[in-house]
């Protein structure tokens, strides 16, 4: 078993989407990134690649890179459930946690997981997603942004 942890934050802005694990929620502000600015889809990405010794997500998609500008965080995860089956590694469970102060997003959830599974070509018992608030405190307490940690397990082909 290889075990690895991701993390991530993103400013909300008005006049972008926001996309959490691949899925748009309605919401009047979204977050500023390079790509898509899913957190959510990062810190899984890098949960995964960290999990298979891979490097993070900005070795294998920098934001330096013109060809990932407004890209859909999907790519990224695709890529690297390639990358780690190429390396001989299959995912056991994701587990991650969005803190948000808003939106609300328990009503998203079940709609989160099945796209992230579907993505990861794994069960949707395979994948959990949390949502939490920060209490007020700090810039995501402040509705100025949102983070995401995660957590990946593999094991061999």
């Amino acid at each position: 078993m290889r075990v690895g942890i991701g993390y991530d934050v993103h400013p909300l802005v008005e006049n972008r989407k926001l996309i959490l694990g691949g899925v748009e929620i309605p919401f009047h502000l979204g977050l500023l990134g390079h790509s898509d600015a899913d957190v959510l889809t990062h810190a899984i990405v890098d949960a995964i690649l960290g999990a298979a010794a891979l490097g993070d997500i900005g070795t294998h998609f920098p934001d330096t890179d013109a060809r990932y500008k407004g890209m859909d965080s999907s790519v990224f995860l695709r890529d690297t459930v390639s990358k780690i089956t190429a390396c001989g590694y299959r995912i056991e469970n994701i587990d991650s946690t969005v803190i948000a102060q808003r939106p609300k997003l328990a009503p998203y959830i079940s709609e989160i997981r099945q796209r992230l599974a579907t993505t990861l070509e794994i069960a949707v018992e395979q994948v959990n997603v949390k949502a939490t608030t920060a209490e007020e405190l700090g810039i995501v307490g402040e509705g100025k942004a949102i983070v995401a940690h995660a957590a990946a397990c593999l094991s061999r082909l």
